[in-house]
């Protein structure tokens, strides 16, 4: 896993492929359920944030059940705002502040009725708006919570499925909005859809976990105290790393997201049989965690995803240092 050290050290030789950090910039909406059933999702966004600079980012949807509102994505925003300052030094590429706001939408708050779809909301009005861009780039939509208001898009406009792709963190999320999915899954089989069930929980099981590699210590070490985002993450979930959601972030970071067979930060999945464009977890027992499939595809890396995340948290409270003379 030495490879990835070529990712942390901006060299331009990748094992995984060079995916965001090696200088590709993907389009991406992400659609959150934050602020509703788990303190991950907020995790995840402001690891996100501290990304932001390497991607196109056109939406932030908030797409709950339960009690997640835009004002949750808000809140991260808020945070951010008071960063922005020492994160646009290491980079001008950091979205302001402003601009995250504007695109930050508010999604479905009910499940869809049994035909899998009902009335268009802000959140999916939005993922039509942006799939019809005028970009040869596909949209990637991240989805963190229900998977309602992507539904509700392919619904009303059935054109955008091309210009899509859609990383579904499944598992509790899926049973959020069971009508939602059982519509794509039987009325777009064509649809580009990687359905992350399992091998997400490698972010936060199994992996390197010694030292200040654990999920708490790193939290305690190289997380709280950087910046005002490292302190609204540190006590979230009991001050320890979850993040479940971040594996289809770490997905575009570093590897190949033309094709998700291949090693990657956010796993490597099989493609689903008679579907061409679809890929689920492997279940090669090999790579399970415990009796989660999949998971070892994503915490094989641990030790180089979270050690360019350490670095990435020092520029919240950092400024770039000035060039040398």
């Amino acid at each position: 896993m030495a490879g990835l050290l070529s990712c942390l050290c901006g060299v331009q030789t990748f094992a995984l492929g060079p995916g965001a950090l090696g200088g590709n910039r993907y389009r991406v909406i992400v659609s959150s359920d934050i602020g509703g059933g788990d303190e991950d999702d907020i995790q995840s966004m402001i690891h996100y944030f501290v990304y932001a600079d390497l991607f196109d980012t056109e939406g932030l949807i908030s797409s709950p059940p339960q009690k997640g509102r835009k004002i949750d994505i808000l809140k991260v925003i808020d945070a951010y705002e008071k960063d922005y300052p020492n994160l646009k030094t290491w980079s001008d590429k950091y979205p302001a502040p402003a601009f995250l706001r504007f695109i930050s939408k508010q999604g479905a708050i009910d499940p869809a009725p049994a035909k899998g779809y009902s009335q268009s909301t802000e959140g999916s009005k939005w993922i039509v708006r942006c799939a019809n861009q005028p970009d040869s780039r596909p949209l990637y939509i991240l989805v963190w919570g229900s998977i309602t208001d992507v539904a509700q898009a392919l619904h009303d406009a059935p054109s955008i499925k091309n210009k899509i792709r859609v990383y579904f963190i499944a598992s509790w999320n899926l049973k959020q909005d069971l009508s939602a999915f059982a519509y794509i899954d039987e009325k777009h089989k064509d649809l580009w859809m990687i359905f992350c069930d399992t091998t997400f929980r490698g972010w936060y099981m199994g992996g390197d976990q010694t030292g200040d590699l654990s999920n708490a210590a790193f939290v305690c070490l190289h997380v709280k105290g950087k910046g005002a985002l490292g302190d609204y993450f540190a006590p979230l979930k009991g001050g320890s790393i979850k993040m479940g959601d971040t594996p289809s972030v770490a997905f575009l970071l570093c590897g190949t997201p033309d094709n998700p067979t291949r090693p990657s930060w956010g796993g490597q999945f099989i493609r689903r049989q008679n579907r061409p464009h679809w890929w689920m977890d492997n279940p090669d027992p090999d790579l399970m965690e415990a009796d989660r499939a999949g998971a070892k595809t994503v915490n094989q890396w641990r030790t180089d995803y979270l050690r360019d995340w350490q670095h990435r948290m020092d520029r919240c409270c950092e400024k770039q240092p000035d060039p040398l003379p």
